[in-house]
């Protein structure tokens, strides 16, 4: 059971940072912000959950079956992370590549505070054991002082050198090889990703996290610490929700770049709308959707909501859709994620082929990245993004990494992917080489 304060805020946007300096105290933070980014499917404007009372960390193996006992267990708010690998324990897949970070494969945490955000509104939410704390903790977040550091205090490994996981050529030759795979008719798309990253590089990882959303403002926005694991993302993707018996995905395909001018943009925004390859990889991931969610959906519930829609987010332009479906009340919120996982965006078509097929050609381990950040309600709903536009960071190991890919289609042109992978790992080299 869980006590509950409202507090009506003055400003609720000084009030958040003030609230994730307060949260650096603890090891278990996962904050997840809208940025005011008007949607239909929305519970909160931002959510922070912080310390673990209970907690479930492990890999794979089995780790569907861990989740689902934890959830059913715990009867209350849950926060945590899928790292892709867990597709190895839906699927007869393997996991070989490189690993530097170093993340478990799933982590969720039972937390002690939570802090719910909604127009001007505060909610905290402490459980019985720490309620007592609510109203002095208030006091504090409320009188603490924002806090910047100089550059030497934010870097005191010195100037972050980004290294890149393999060159622009073997990026071309890697795109090529999947091609070959496309017109032999082993797989209709796929999500081919690289790395970039730093060794022996240190981070703020709060300043990191502010600067990076301050540029993109997407609108599932995270910022999560597990002990000295840190993930910090400008991810503008749903994976999926839960409202009820309604699942909501919304997978996005199709990227183009932003223009100051106005006329410019527009133009931009229309080539996007009709542009015959973006909208053959947004229906071909449409479909592999559907059929996810057909799996634990009510007989002919699956629907399009809407398709191919191009949204506008201050980096690009891209293009959304949104496939819902309904459940029987009975099914297990675990169960549909376990059916829809990894989300097909940062897959491909056939599903399994296209896994396979990404294991062999890139360099690293995906972990958290690709894979989803979220919550589940004491009631069984949930909502999860997609880890994208990420920089992740293993303090320890002084290892900063950030993966962007995109998806290959037989219209796929190696140039054009390889500058449009440039073109989202944008922001998140701008932030790093700025530290």
């Amino acid at each position: 059971m869980r006590s509950i304060k409202k507090y009506t805020l003055e400003n609720p946007s000084e009030f958040k940072l003030k609230l994730l300096q307060w949260a650096q105290q603890f090891d278990e933070i996962t904050w997840m912000d809208s940025n005011d980014f008007t949607q239909q499917y929305s519970s909160f404007d931002g959510i922070l959950a912080v310390e673990a009372f209970t907690a479930i960390k492990t890999d794979y193996h089995n780790g569907f079956d861990s989740l689902k006992e934890y959830q059913e267990q715990s009867g209350d708010w849950i926060f945590g992370y899928l790292s892709y690998e867990l597709k190895n324990d839906t699927e007869e897949l393997v996991s070989r590549n490189k690993d530097e970070l170093e993340f478990p494969d799933l982590y969720f945490f039972q937390p002690k505070k939570i802090f719910f955000f909604i127009g001007d509104v505060l909610e905290m939410h402490y459980l019985r054991m720490v309620d007592d704390e609510i109203e002095e903790d208030f006091k504090t977040i409320s009188t603490t002082l924002l806090t910047t550091q100089n550059k030497a205090e934010e870097s005191p490994c010195g100037k972050i050198k980004i290294s890149l996981r393999i060159t622009k050529d073997i990026y071309k030759e890697k795109v090529n090889a999947m091609l070959t795979h496309i017109y032999r008719g082993d797989i209709y798309e796929a999500n081919f990703c690289q790395e970039f990253f730093a060794k022996e590089s240190c981070i703020n990882p709060l300043q990191t996290y502010h600067h990076l959303n301050a540029i993109s403002r997407p609108p599932f926005a995270t910022f999560l610490k597990i002990d000295k694991h840190y993930l910090l993302s400008a991810s503008p993707e749903r994976y999926l929700r839960k409202e009820g018996q309604k699942i909501i995905s919304q997978p996005i395909k199709g990227t183009a770049k932003r223009s100051k001018n106005r006329v410019e943009d527009e133009k931009l925004v229309s080539a996007l709308k009709n542009d015959p390859k973006e909208r053959s990889e947004n229906v071909m991931i449409v479909d592999l959707v559907r059929n996810d969610l057909s799996r634990t959906a009510v007989k002919g519930s699956v629907t399009v909501e809407e398709l191919c829609k191009v949204y506008s987010f201050n980096q690009v332009h891209q293009m959304i859709s949104t496939v819902v479906s309904k459940i029987d009340e009975t099914t297990s919120p675990v169960d549909i994620i376990k059916t829809t996982f990894p989300m097909g965006s940062m897959t491909g078509a056939p599903k399994i082929s296209a896994m396979q097929i990404i294991e062999d050609l890139e360099e690293s381990k995906r972990g958290l990245y690709s894979g989803a950040v979220g919550y589940f309600t004491p009631t069984g709903d949930f909502d999860f993004n997609v880890v994208i536009r990420s920089i992740l960071y293993n303090e320890e190991k002084k290892y900063i990494s950030y993966t962007v890919g995109g998806a290959i289609t037989a219209e796929s042109d190696p140039d054009k992917e390889y500058e449009e992978c440039l073109l989202k790992a944008k922001a998140m080299r701008e932030v790093l080489e700025a530290s």
